[in-house]
C-alpha cells in the first residue's frame, strides 16, 4: 500500500513536470521564437516609400536651403494616405526649416537631427501607418 502511494506521488510529479515543461516550451516559441519583424528588403522599402519634389525656402538666418526627401513609411496605406497629404508634408518641411539656421542644419548631426523632428512632425499627422524614416536625399545650403 505504502509502495503504491510512492509510486502515485511520483507518477504524478512526473506528469506535473511534463505539463510545465510542454507549457513553458509553447509560451517560448510562441513569444520568443522567429517572431521577430525582419528588415524590409530594398525593393519593399521602395514601394512604401514617397518622394517629395524639391523645397527651396529660406531660413531663420537670412540663409536658404534647396532639398529633397524620401519619406519611408511601414505599410502601403501608408504610403498613400502621405501622397495624399503632400501639400501639408510640405507646409511642415518649410515650417520645420524657417525656424532653423544654417549652423543648424550643418554637418551629420544637424541632418540626422532636421529628418528625426521630421519624422516626429509627420508621425502626428498619420492615421494609416506611420513614418519609418526620413531620407535627405539632396541639400543645397546656402
Amino acid at each position: 500500500m505504502k509502495n503504491n502511494k510512492v509510486v502515485m506521488i511520483m507518477l504524478i510529479l512526473i506528469l506535473v513536470i511534463a505539463i510545465v515543461g510542454t507549457g513553458a516550451f509553447l509560451y517560448l516559441s510562441k513569444f520568443a521564437g522567429d517572431h521577430k519583424k525582419k528588415e524590409p528588403t530594398i525593393d519593399e522599402v521602395l514601394e512604401e516609400s514617397v518622394d517629395v519634389p524639391e523645397i527651396t525656402t529660406n531660413l531663420a538666418s537670412d540663409n536658404f536651403i534647396r532639398i529633397t526627401f524620401k519619406i519611408q513609411t511601414d505599410n502601403k496605406k501608408a504610403k498613400e494616405e502621405l501622397e495624399k497629404r503632400d501639400f501639408q508634408v510640405q507646409n511642415i518641411i518649410i515650417q520645420e526649416l524657417s525656424e532653423k539656421t544654417s549652423n543648424d542644419l550643418k554637418g551629420k548631426k544637424g541632418q540626422i537631427g532636421l529628418e528625426n523632428e521630421l519624422k516626429n512632425k509627420l508621425n502626428e499627422l498619420m492615421q494609416n501607418g506611420k513614418i519609418v524614416q526620413v531620407y535627405i536625399t539632396n541639400s543645397l545650403l546656402q
